[in-house]
C-alpha cells in the first residue's frame, strides 16, 4: 500500500475507534434495560460525527460486544454457583470418605490441612460471586475494546517486554473501527466500504474528514487492490448480483501488513434425517487430544480400508491452534468426500464439570488434559466446515467407546503390517454405535441346559440314552479335585446328568438334603 493509503486508512480508523469507545461506555451506562428509543438516540448523535452507515455499524458493533460480555457474566455466575456448591458438599463430609453413589454424596478432603485450603477458596469464591451478581443486576459489563490481555500488558511494561513505542502501535491498531455491514440491492453489497468484482478497493469517508476524498461523493479509493484467496468465487458471485457483503480492514502490526476480511451470510443447510445420512456409510472420528483419529464404517458396521489419522499442535498463540485444527478438519472432510460417505459420527463429548478442581482436585495432569482438550472448538468448527460440503455431522453416546473398542476390536484388526491402535478401535465403536449397531463382535451363545450343554458338562457320557446311567469318562492328565477318581459319591449311581438340581463335579456334595 502506498503511504497516502496507510495514512488515511489509520487516521480514518483511529477517529472511528474513538466514536465507537465513546458509545460503548455510553451504553454500559444505560444499564440492562435502555430505554426504547436510546439506540435510536446514540446512533443519532454518531451520525453527527461520521455518517448514517458508520452509525449503524458502530452501535451494532456495541450491542454484539456489550451482550457478549453479558453471556460472558451469565457464564461467569454459573460457574461460580456450581463451584461453592460443589465445595460445600465436600466440606461438610468427614476427612477421608468416600463417595457414595447411590446417595451421590461427594467424597470427603484428605486431611485437614486440604480441608482449610477449601475452606479459604469458598470465602474468596464467594466473593466473587456477590460482586458479579451485583454487577449483573446493574447491567454493568467489564469489557475493554481492543482486548483485556492486550490492556493488562499495556500496564505492566517492564524491559523484558516489548518497547513502549511498540506496544502504543499494537494498542492503536486493536483500537481502530473499519468495519461495515453489507447491503442487500446496493453497489456490490456495500455501501460504506465497496469492493468491485477487479479488487479496487473505496470507502465512505466520516463527516469530518471529508476533506481527503479523492473520488466522487465524499468517498476514498485505495490505489492498491485486494484479492482473496479463499472462496473468490463465491464472493465474485454475490457482488455481481449486488447481494449484502460485510467487510473488515485491519492491520497487523507484527508483519507490517493490512488485511480486508469478507463475510457474508450463507442460506440455511437443509438437515438429512438420520437413515438418509447413513446410507453409504460412515466415517467415525475419535477425537484426541493431538489427533484425529479416523475410520470409515459401511452400512453393515465393518470397517473398510485403512485407519487414518490427523494430527494437529495445540501448542503457542489462538491463531496457531486454530488454524490447526482447521488444517485437520480439512483433511478429515476430504476423506469423507474420497470414501463417498454422507455422514461423520463424532463423540458427544462436554468436558466442562469434569475439568474442575474439585471433581480431579489431586489429579492435575488429568484435569490440564482435559482443560486444553479443544471439544468445543472442534464440534464447533467441524459442524461449520463440513455443512459447507453438505456433510451431515452425527453425535452419538461417549459411554465406553475406547473400552469396549479396545476390548473386541482392537486384537481382531491388528496384523502384521497395521497396528491398530486403542484410538482406531474407539473410531470404530463410534461408527457402530451410529449405524446403530452393538459394539460387541459377537454375542455369547445362550447357555442351554447347564448339565450338559456348556463348559466341562462336554466331557460327560455319551448322547445315547442306553449308555446315559454308567460311570462318565474321566479326561486325561492331573486332576485338582482332593477326591481320587471313581471314588466321587455319584461315581457308580449317576442319574441322568440333564437335571440341575445334580452334582455338577466329582467330589462335590449336591446342595439339597
Amino acid at each position: 500500500m502506498s503511504e497516502r493509503d496507510v495514512a488515511v486508512l489509520t487516521e480514518v480508523g483511529a477517529l472511528l475507534g474513538s466514536l465507537a469507545s465513546r458509545d460503548l461506555a455510553v451504553r454500559s451506562r444505560q444499564g440492562a434495560e435502555p430505554s426504547a428509543g436510546a439506540w435510536a438516540d446514540r446512533k443519532r448523535e454518531l451520525t453527527v460525527s461520521s455518517s448514517a452507515r458508520w452509525a449503524g455499524s458502530i452501535t451494532k458493533a456495541t450491542h454484539d460486544q456489550w451482550a457478549l460480555a453479558r453471556r460472558g457474566q451469565a457464564a461467569e455466575m454459573r460457574w461460580l454457583r456450581a463451584e461453592t456448591a460443589r465445595i460445600e458438599a465436600r466440606l461438610a463430609r468427614p476427612l477421608g470418605a468416600k463417595a457414595e453413589k447411590l446417595t451421590a454424596l461427594p467424597r470427603g478432603y484428605a486431611d485437614r490441612t486440604e480441608w482449610h485450603a477449601k475452606a479459604r477458596r469458598l470465602q474468596a469464591l464467594r466473593v466473587r460471586l456477590a460482586s458479579v451478581q451485583a454487577d449483573w443486576a446493574s447491567g454493568r459489563v467489564r469489557v475493554v475494546r481492543g482486548g483485556r490481555r492486550l490492556a493488562r500488558l499495556w500496564n505492566r511494561l517492564d524491559e523484558s517486554g516489548p518497547s513502549r513505542e511498540a506496544m502504543r502501535r499494537r494498542w492503536k491498531a486493536a483500537r481502530m473501527f473499519l468495519s461495515a455491514d453489507g447491503e442487500s440491492g446496493k453497489r456490490y453489497g456495500n455501501e460504506t466500504i465497496r469492493v468491485t468484482d477487479g479488487g479496487h478497493v473505496s470507502i465512505r469517508l466520516p463527516a469530518a474528514l471529508a476533506h481527503l476524498a479523492n473520488a466522487p461523493h465524499g468517498r476514498y479509493a485505495l490505489a492498491s487492490t485486494v484479492a482473496f484467496g479463499h472462496r473468490a468465487e463465491e464472493w465474485r458471485d454475490r457482488i455481481t448480483a449486488d447481494r449484502a457483503v460485510a467487510y473488515r480492514i485491519h492491520y497487523d502490526v507484527q508483519r507490517g501488513r493490512w488485511y480486508l476480511t469478507a463475510v457474508w451470510q450463507r442460506a440455511v443447510v437443509p438437515a438429512l434425517s438420520l437413515p438418509a445420512a447413513l446410507a453409504r456409510g460412515v466415517v467415525a472420528v475419535d477425537m484426541n487430544e493431538n489427533h484425529l483419529a479416523a475410520w470409515y464404517v459401511d452400512v453393515h458396521g465393518n470397517p473398510v480400508g485403512e485407519p487414518r489419522r490427523f494430527p494437529y499442535d495445540l501448542s503457542g498463540g489462538a491463531s496457531h491452534r486454530d488454524a490447526q485444527i482447521r488444517h485437520a478438519l480439512t483433511q478429515l472432510l476430504h476423506y469423507a468426500r474420497r470414501r463417498g460417505a454422507a455422514s461423520i459420527a463424532v463423540e458427544d463429548l462436554d468436558f466442562t464439570d469434569a475439568g474442575t478442581r474439585e471433581k480431579h482436585g489431586r489429579a492435575k495432569h488429568f484435569r490440564r488434559l482435559l482443560s486444553r482438550f479443544p471439544t468445543t472448538r472442534l464440534r464447533t468448527r467441524l459442524v461449520a466446515m463440513a455443512a459447507e460440503q453438505n456433510i451431515t455431522v452425527v453425535a452419538v453416546d461417549p459411554a465406553y467407546t475406547s473400552q469396549w473398542g479396545a476390548q473386541h476390536w482392537q486384537k481382531p484388526l491388528t496384523t502384521r503390517t497395521r497396528p491398530t491402535t486403542r484410538h482406531d478401535a474407539a473410531a470404530l465403536a463410534i461408527g457402530r454405535r451410529a449405524l446403530g449397531h452393538s459394539i460387541r463382535r459377537r454375542k455369547a451363545p445362550p447357555r442351554t441346559h447347564r448339565s450338559d450343554g456348556y463348559g466341562h458338562r462336554t466331557l460327560q457320557a455319551e448322547s445315547e440314552p442306553g449308555r446315559r446311567e454308567g460311570p462318565r469318562p474321566r479326561p486325561s492328565g492331573p486332576r485338582t479335585r482332593s477326591v481320587p477318581p471313581g471314588g466321587g459319591a455319584n461315581a457308580r449311581n449317576q442319574r441322568a446328568q440333564h437335571h440341575s438340581e445334580h452334582a455338577a463335579e466329582h467330589g462335590v456334595l449336591p446342595l439339597g438334603p
